[in-house]
């Protein structure tokens, strides 16, 4: 573990995903230390993010569900069928598997999922949204959009949403040079 701007950072797991390949190599110039600003600014989306996901969570819970429970049943609802199988569901979410197994029987004991046997491969499970978890769902979303929207959307220009959207357009890039490549080349 090596300290980064206040963050253990795991050294041999970021060497891991390198060599993996999701990660770019490459410098384009020196290596130069990061600014006191843009470290300000990296602390900045760090605890503005955390506020904005434990805020629009706690608002969340009064519709009864959790921010991992809506980002399951949202997922499923999105899906064709509505059911996903749970390697591809934790793929969704990009979370652990077992952590995923652990959340799923929760939401199993509340009716708002199921799983059944997948019928191409004996060794895996297909997660179903029930009708009573799409009923939990429907009723949460408005209130969690209307959440969004007085939380985040508000405080937000037209303009500040369009320099938004070119930042985190440029971070995606960064962090995945293969989908602009892939995207150039008319793979996607």
């Amino acid at each position: 573990m090596r300290q980064l701007s206040g963050y253990n950072v795991d050294v041999s797991i970021r060497d891991a995903v390198r060599q993996r390949g999701d990660v770019p190599t490459a410098h384009t110039g020196p290596r130069r230390r990061m600014t006191s600003r843009e470290l300000a600014t990296w602390r900045s989306l760090i605890d503005t993010t955390a506020e904005l996901r434990r805020i629009l969570g706690a608002d969340l819970q009064e519709s009864s569900l959790s921010p991992a429970d809506y980002q399951v049943l949202l997922a499923l609802s999105e899906a064709d069928g509505r059911k996903l199988r749970s390697s591809e569901l934790a793929r969704t979410i990009d979370w652990e598997r077992s952590r995923l197994s652990h959340h799923l029987k929760r939401m199993e004991r509340r009716r708002l999922i199921r799983r059944d046997d997948c019928a191409t491969d004996s060794r895996g499970a297909e997660v179903v949204l029930t009708a009573e978890g799409a009923r939990v769902f429907r009723r949460s979303t408005a209130p969690h959009m209307r959440a969004i929207q007085r939380h985040f959307a508000d405080a937000l220009t037209r303009e500040q949403f369009d320099e938004l959207a070119g930042i985190l357009r440029s971070l995606e890039i960064h962090l995945h040079p293969y989908l602009a490549a892939s995207a150039v080349d008319g793979r996607t």
